[in-house]
């Protein structure tokens, strides 16, 4: 009896594993949904889009950008987590989602509730302010904020966004009293600053470049460890009077835990292809960002070093969400 449950158990391993097998041959059968856990018009949604459209192409079915924005990528990520692991969910993660964790109470847990896929890129911000600022360096601007402490505001994607760290690291290391307004997302951030309601953002190159290009925005340093290629007559942030300012976004995407190996590793691979396309290069280092294509399990050895990180940054600092 024993043997023959055995054997029993051992034939229904090899029946699911010969079905995850065929299901990964078929997958897509149907349309993939992209949650990106943040509004229009963000560096997430930029980078986001950018691979729906390609990964769409090689997978033969269209995948679906699904905007989730608030509580700074809180409120779209736990839908991810709630949703079905079969492959047809997938969701865009950032910093924020390496910071939340420090900031709110989760429903999710932000490793052992997802299974990563890939990573995408990386990209430093950029410090703009709106052209009515009377300033035209980083030096006038710090000047100009101990001047006058309380009154300069600077927006925000909300509370754990990559726009609030690196705007708190600024305030932090250049000894200024900056007021936080916290958005719902980078778009309706970057709307109120090119409105002239808010002075200042530290956003990435990714979203800040076409206002920088149109005019409406000024910029006055970015926050690499070298100058950007796209803004050589930039200087960085540290060269600009903030030594040892340094501040980069990241964007990869993860599947729901449980999503069967086969379709993970199916999606891990198309992905890597859709990054090394000289099309997606080029399109990515024209908005500032830089492909950094790494494997599932190399992405998610960088997901826990960067929780590590900022757990901590986010303890020391104090830092709170609005």
């Amino acid at each position: 009896m024993r043997m023959a449950r055995q054997a029993l158990l051992v034939g229904v391993g090899l029946l699911a594993a010969f079905a995850n097998v065929v299901g990964a041959q078929d997958y897509p059968t149907k349309p993939v949904r992209l949650i990106i856990p943040f509004p229009p018009g963000g560096s997430n949604d930029v980078v986001g889009r950018i691979i729906a459209t390609g990964l769409g192409e090689r997978l033969g079915k269209q995948v679906i950008v699904d905007n989730r924005g608030g509580a700074g990528g809180v409120i779209g990520t736990e839908v991810a987590a709630n949703s079905a692991p079969d492959g047809y969910t997938l969701l865009v993660i950032s910093l924020a989602h390496a910071v939340n964790p420090g900031l709110y109470k989760l429903k999710y847990d932000p490793i052992k509730s997802f299974v990563p896929v890939a990573m995408l890129g990386a990209g430093p911000n950029v410090l703009c302010v709106n052209p009515s600022v009377p300033v035209s360096t980083l030096k006038e601007l710090i000047a100009l904020a101990k001047q006058k402490p309380g009154q300069l505001t600077y927006a925000s994607a909300g509370s754990g966004s990559f726009q609030h760290m690196g705007s708190e690291l600024f305030k932090l290391m250049a000894e200024v009293d900056i007021v936080h307004v916290p958005f719902r997302g980078g778009g309706p951030a970057m709307i109120d600053v090119v409105g002239g309601h808010s002075q200042i953002i530290l956003s990435s190159l990714v979203q800040t470049m076409p206002h920088i290009r149109s005019g409406k925005l000024k910029p006055l340093g970015t926050g690499g460890k070298t100058r950007s290629s796209i803004l050589p007559d930039v200087p960085t942030i540290t060269e600009a009077g903030v030594p040892g300012y340094e501040m980069s976004n990241w964007w990869g995407i993860v599947a729901p835990a449980g999503t069967p190996q086969p379709v993970v590793d199916k999606l891990t691979k198309e992905i890597s292809a859709v990054l090394a396309s000289p099309e997606t290069q080029k399109v990515l280092s024209t908005e500032g960002a830089e492909v950094i294509d790494r494997t599932g399990a190399e992405f998610g050895a960088f997901i826990e070093a960067e929780l590590t990180k900022w757990q901590r940054v986010v303890k020391e600092a104090k830092i709170k969400a609005d």
